[in-house]
């Protein structure tokens, strides 16, 4: 494999990230964990 393979998946890691970001799948996760989390404590 190349040296350059590792760069590359960094790369387009970061790039699904920044795209996950701006299309709001952050909120929508983060709303579906606070829920999942109330769940199991009891209060949701």
């Amino acid at each position: 494999m190349s040296k350059y393979v590792k760069y590359v998946v960094l790369v387009g890691a970061i790039a699904m990230l920044v795209l996950g970001i701006t299309n709001g799948e952050m909120a929508a996760v983060l709303r579906k964990a606070v829920t999942i989390c109330m769940e199991c404590i009891g209060i949701g």
